[in-house]
């Protein structure tokens, strides 16, 4: 019985033992010595998500003009300098090939336009004739009130056939139109962006305010030029609107490196439309990455200074004259 009862006591002692062992194998497991699988390049390379650059390139679309007024091609990134704030940058980008572009088309269609529709018409179709095939337009005509009446289109016939019923009636409402096409011009696909403005005279009718255009005009990546459709000057007929219409059409364009071009003999028109298209397509585009990092949303002043080849004459620069910084 003793012995009996001893073979008992040794047989529950070992499978106390064998549980103590697997259950102290299982807190310490074994470890491995094989090497870590190398990552996939995809693993390698994928960014931080906790890390973020940003990099900002401001572009500036020049056009350069000799005295008698005629464009200068063939020059290089060496021909020009970027000052931001008193401060000069260094020039990182350099273009001057034709991109395509999108286009927003501001046309006058207020009563004081009558007679003025048949030769606007004839300088949209001669503005088209300049067109890359890749340009998109969009058209905003605007008497009372602006309305958009083609969305943006690369069948410039598009345009024109919309053009064909157009009838001139009520008020001037400028800014508006300038609101909505900037607007607008934000669905652009291209990086170069411009609207081309024709009307006749200045506002009377709209809900915005110049100063309200003007700054959105310096917030927006957009270049404007326009062509102001005047009578003469000593002409009775002219209201207190069409005088001031040159000076808005110019600050407006100034401001973003554009041009405004007064007629006042509508056979002109249509020259007038094909040299503001000519000039789209020879413009230089001039970057930088400014050394100011601050994303404070500050408007920043931008001067371009050229320096011409030797044996050139004297040449005249046409640019945008600010832009706003980032804001975080």
């Amino acid at each position: 019985m003793r012995s009996r009862s001893q073979l008992q006591s040794r047989l529950f002692l070992g499978v106390a033992l064998l549980v103590v062992w697997v259950l102290r194998s299982e807190d310490n497991p074994r470890v491995s010595v094989e090497p870590r699988s190398k990552p996939t390049a995809r693993e390698a390379t994928a960014p931080r998500m906790d890390i973020r650059v940003d990099t900002t390139v401001v572009l500036i679309p020049v056009t350069v003009t000799d005295p008698l007024n005629r464009f200068v091609t063939g020059l290089e990134k060496e021909n020009f300098r970027l000052i931001e704030d008193k401060i000069e940058q260094r020039v990182s980008h350099f273009a001057s090939e034709d991109a395509p572009l999108s286009i927003g088309l501001v046309f006058d269609t207020s009563g004081s336009m009558g007679d003025k529709l048949g030769k606007s018409r004839e300088a949209v179709a001669q503005f088209f004739k300049t067109a890359n095939p890749e340009d998109e337009v969009f058209l905003v005509q605007f008497n009372d009130r602006p309305e958009l009446i083609q969305d943006f289109t690369t069948n410039l016939e598009d345009i024109q056939n919309r053009l064909i019923f157009t009838r001139a009636k009520g008020r001037t409402a400028l800014l508006d139109a300038v609101y909505m096409a900037l607007h607008k011009m934000k669905k652009g696909r291209n990086p170069r962006k411009s609207l081309l403005i024709i009307s006749d005279g200045g506002d009377n009718s709209s809900r915005y305010s110049e100063s309200e255009i003007k700054k959105l005009v310096r917030e927006a990546d957009v270049q404007i030029y326009a062509i102001g459709i005047f009578e003469p000057v000593l002409s009775r007929g002219r209201s207190a609107e069409e005088l001031s219409g040159p000076g808005l059409l110019s600050e407006l364009a100034a401001e973003t490196g554009g041009r405004h071009f007064a007629v006042e003999n509508l056979r002109e028109l249509p020259d007038v439309a094909a040299k503001i298209g000519i000039e789209l397509r020879n413009q230089y585009i001039v970057g930088y990455s400014p050394m100011n990092k601050e994303r404070d949303g500050k408007y920043r002043k931008v001067q371009v200074k050229l320096v011409p080849p030797k044996g050139l004459p004297p040449l005249k620069a046409f640019w945008r004259l600010g832009y706003h910084a980032p804001l975080n």
